[in-house]
């Protein structure tokens, strides 16, 4: 078993989640809002589909990849109204003073929603194809190495949403309620333009 794989899935993943999109201002404004449980939580939805489209791409699903690709015009439809919804919450949302410790339930939601919202991108599943192919790394070494390939690309994405998440999320105290107001009208108004930027295409 080489562990090269599991290595090379680590940069992988990490380069293909550090980038800021909607999920990223999503966990900085769940971070700031609700603390750094709910926006690891909120992180690691993004890093578990990461993970999905990764295996895919990594066992050579060409069945499952034709059929999102298939799919994509009807998830990016889904995604781009899911994403107007989240925006909007998000603008309307008035910051609290102190924010609680999420409870289960919200972390299940923070969890789900990015989950969901990244699934709906199946754009991503052609990044790790690319990504594997050109660096020889699909199948190259059988099932095993598949799977440390894919755990890598998980433990990447999810190592990237913790440093973000962690980081925002000890600035929180460092912000007033008209700072996060302000936040809350910014990465509304951002997530509702990519939702309807996503909409348009």
């Amino acid at each position: 078993m080489d562990f090269r794989f599991f290595a090379q899935g680590l940069a992988v993943g990490f380069s293909i989640a550090a980038p800021v999109g909607p999920i990223g201002i999503l966990c900085i404004r769940r971070s700031l809002a609700d603390g750094f449980a709910a926006g690891l939580a909120c992180g690691l939805g993004a890093a578990t589909a990461d993970a999905a489209y990764g295996c895919v791409a990594a066992f050579g699903l060409a069945s499952a990849a034709n059929l999102l690709r298939g799919l994509q015009p009807h998830m990016r439809l889904v995604g781009g109204l899911f994403l107007c919804y989240l925006g909007l919450r998000a603008f309307l949302a008035r910051p609290a003073e102190n924010p609680a410790p999420g409870d289960k339930a919200s972390l299940a939601g923070a969890y789900g929603s990015t989950f969901f919202l990244t699934l709906t991108n199946p754009a991503t599943i052609l990044s790790f194809a690319a990504i594997f192919s050109g660096l020889g790394l699909a199948r190259a070494g059988g099932y095993a190495s598949a799977a440390l390939l894919v755990a890598g690309v998980f433990c990447g994405s999810a190592s990237w949403w913790l440093l973000l998440s962690g980081g925002i999320g000890a600035l929180n105290e460092k912000f007033n309620l008209r700072a996060l107001q302000w936040i809350n009208y910014l990465s509304g108004a951002v997530l509702i333009g990519c939702g309807w930027l996503a909409l348009r295409r």
